[in-house]
């Protein structure tokens, strides 16, 4: 983060809040022309700051409105369980996020089903078959208090 400046904090926070700024409003906002503006947002995007931009949809009206998150025990923590899970997971459009942690488990997913009886459906024909999957826990959301992608940048 030290090869970014003021200006370049502000145009990451403005894009972050709207991604369909236009480039023309983005430039009022942090001070600057659109040229040099569009200039910076192509060096943060080719620097890989700034990774691309997506409409944030509502789950409830899509048919995904319960949000389940699922701690994963492998059989075996060797290289080859590793990869055999990770390339399994990025295949089901379920599971929106994978994460590898430390602790007493090996993975923690944050999936998306309709209703409980789709998830168990989920969990008996895709969860459970994944490779090396030996145990799971499951976390059904009560209530979402918060929910955010947005990162904290200092000094903006």
């Amino acid at each position: 983060m030290a090869d970014l400046d003021r200006l370049d904090l502000r145009i990451l926070a403005a894009l972050q809040a709207d991604g369909r700024l236009p480039n023309v409003k983005l430039a009022e906002t942090v001070g600057l022309s659109p040229t040099a503006a569009l200039a910076r947002v192509q060096r943060l995007t080719q620097e890989g700051y700034i990774l691309g931009y997506e409409a944030r949809l509502n789950p409830a009206k899509l048919g995904a409105g319960m949000l389940v998150f699922v701690e994963v025990l492998l059989v075996r923590t060797t290289p080859n369980v590793f990869d055999q899970f990770k390339a399994a997971v990025q295949t089901r459009p379920e599971i929106l996020e994978c994460h590898m942690v430390a602790g007493g488990f090996d993975y923690l997913l944050k999936t998306r089903s309709a209703d409980m009886e789709d998830y168990r459906r989920f969990a008996g024909s895709v969860l459970w078959q994944l490779p090396g999957v030996r145990e799971t826990r499951t976390y059904a959301v009560m209530e979402e208090v918060k929910t955010s992608s947005r990162l904290h940048l200092p000094g903006v």
